[in-house]
């Protein structure tokens, strides 16, 4: 690879981070803010915003994970500044996300009963937004070395060449991110159920090996509490339409993403790795709700491999999507980004397209917006956990 394929034009931030995005985040802290948090974004070119469908109070399993989340958007290097919007200045969640913000983050709270209601909040809150966004205009693009940034993998509705052709490709791109100094995640723990012999054989550490084990199997102890079975009930059926026949082969396609680096840390949900290299993070397997925990992570941009199509995006980090075939290209062109399928194909080797698909990378750090930036796709769920062992 060439000195440039390995440097990208970034946002240097206070933290020694370097962000792909500038944005101005509006973020509500609860559903009933959630509108007006679309509203400021509609009236404020330059910001993003998410839709909040769960109530987040101390009272509910997974309060302290949520918070942590929230503060990883907020405090996240693609973020230039954030207005958070709350029913009430008093939230407990308010106060848990900012008392774990560092000092050099830009932030500012608007609450409807001190705003004197929901108008006079949106009014206070599109003023700071536009105040937000005329200091963004002055942050410019530097370059920096691929060792400043986080990628984050992702695969869904998966198909039998999924394994062949866009994750062997992200793996080999990934492969070049750690060799470079940079760090890719891998998550979906579930999906990960039927091949973690081959991630704990790769692990730096013997106490790291024994991580991935334990963090596999109590998520697969806890989904058998809830009355789901994967080994037994899985593939999904659109799994199952795409090709795939059982848990372990989807499994064994999906490790694919992490390419052959070795594995120097296991992470929880929505934490910063502490190591550059590959990293293993414990998500569930709902796509947005894996994006939104290594978004949290500081993650800055990331790859979504898929067989049957998706329009899942990120607010803050965009998402690059890769088509396992040429024909689901074809067929749903405003939905993907790069096409993995001339692997399929015969035309290109996993190696040429795994090159090819880090150019696409740098390009997206440098600024490229993808398909789901242009069509406004901002999906966001918080995972609470995987329950009490009660």
């Amino acid at each position: 690879m060439t000195d440039r394929a390995l440097t990208f034009q970034g946002y240097h931030r206070a933290d020694g981070r370097v962000g792909t995005r500038n944005h101005v985040l509006i973020l509500p802290l609860a559903p009933a803010v959630s509108s007006t948090a679309s509203g400021v974004q509609s009236q404020v070119l330059g910001t993003v915003s998410v839709e909040l469908h769960q109530d987040i109070k101390p009272t509910i399993e997974g309060f302290d994970l949520a918070a942590r989340t929230l503060a990883g958007w907020v405090d996240h290097p693609n973020v230039y500044a954030t207005v958070i919007l709350a029913l009430t200045a008093n939230d407990p969640l308010v106060d848990a996300l900012t008392s774990a913000l560092p000092r050099h983050v830009r932030y500012a709270v608007v609450a409807f009963d001190r705003a004197m209601g929901r108008i006079r909040a949106q009014e206070r809150a599109r003023t700071l937004a536009e105040e937000y966004v005329a200091e963004a205009q002055h942050a410019t693009r530097q370059s920096t070395s691929l060792a400043h940034l986080i990628l984050a993998t992702e695969c869904g509705g998966s198909d039998a060449c999924s394994g062949l052709s866009a994750n062997p490709s992200l793996g080999y791109a990934s492969d070049l991110v750690v060799k470079a100094g940079g760090s890719s995640i891998l998550a979906e723990t579930t999906e990960l159920i039927g091949a973690e012999r081959i991630l704990a054989e790769r692990a730096a550490t013997e106490q790291i090996a024994e991580a991935v084990w334990s963090t596999v199997a109590h998520a697969e102890k806890s989904a058998m509490r809830m009355g789901v079975d994967f080994r037994g009930g899985q593939p999904a059926p659109g799994n199952i339409a795409g090709g795939i026949t059982t848990i372990e082969e989807k499994s064994l396609g999906c490790v694919h993403k992490g390419g052959t680096s070795p594995v120097v840390e296991v992470i929880d949900y929505a934490v910063r790795p502490r190591q550059r290299g590959l990293v293993v993070m414990d998500t569930p397997g709902h796509d947005v709700m894996q994006f939104v925990g290594m978004a949290a992570s500081g993650s800055q941009v990331a790859v979504f491999t898929t067989g049957r199509g998706t329009p899942t995006g990120a607010a803050i980090i965009p998402v690059i999507k890769v088509s396992t075939r040429t024909a689901l290209k074809q067929q749903l062109p405003d939905l993907i980004d790069f096409d993995a399928g001339a692997i399929i194909d015969g035309y290109l080797t996993v190696e040429q397209v795994g090159r090819a698909l880090l150019r696409k990378i740098v390009s997206v750090a440098n600024g490229e917006p993808v398909v789901a930036e242009r069509y406004g796709h901002r999906e966001f769920g918080i995972f609470q956990g995987w329950g009490s062992e009660s």
